[in-house]
């Protein structure tokens, strides 16, 4: 969701500079401009940079902190597609901080397979670009995919591999992707 609320820093809190990737520390009694809201992070404007604060410090903002869901309460899915399925619809939850659009109508997952191991559970590896290979946020998207996938159950094992073969483009994009940033 976007936004341009402007708000008060209740404590110091760790962000990450867009589009460096490089971790800030935001001073109490800071003011900082939301500007996005997707995917369980904020994406805030705070002295003239623009930063990434993960949904676990939410509270700094005044919104109520994003609980990782416990594996534990779900019932592992009865088959492979089902969790395959459930693997895709987490990725759709994990967002460029630049871009309102998640990583998967954008067309940066270029590949998802999982395999069991065997000590039991799975491995999901993904391959994965951005939008611009010079994005220092490569690391924290990656990240972000591979914390959010790890939470399902029956998953043992995450690696999310970034690649630049081939190049994104916006043809990669799907259709609702391309209507929601206007390049329909």
């Amino acid at each position: 969701m976007q936004t341009n609320e402007t708000v008060t820093l209740t404590r110091d809190c760790e962000a990450i500079l867009i589009p460096a990737g490089n971790k800030i520390t935001l001073s109490t009694g800071s003011q900082v401009m939301i500007t996005q809201s997707l995917g369980g992070s904020y994406t805030v404007i705070a002295n003239g940079v623009m930063a990434r604060i993960d949904g676990k410090d939410a509270d700094a903002i005044g919104k109520a902190p994003v609980a990782v869901p416990s594996p534990a309460v779900v019932t592992p899915p009865a088959t492979t597609e089902e969790l395959e399925k459930q693997v895709w619809n987490q990725m759709r939850t994990c967002f460029d901080p630049e871009i309102p659009v998640n990583i998967v109508d954008l067309g940066l997952v270029y590949n998802c397979q999982i395999s069991p191991v065997p000590e039991g559970g799975n491995r999901v590896e993904v391959r994965m670009t951005l939008t611009a290979p010079g994005c220092g946020m490569g690391a924290s998207i990656a990240a972000d995919v591979e914390n959010k996938i790890r939470t399902l159950p029956g998953i043992t094992d995450t690696r999310v591999e970034l690649v630049w073969d081939p190049v994104w483009n916006q043809s990669m994009m799907t259709e609702a992707a391309r209507l929601q940033l206007g390049l329909m």
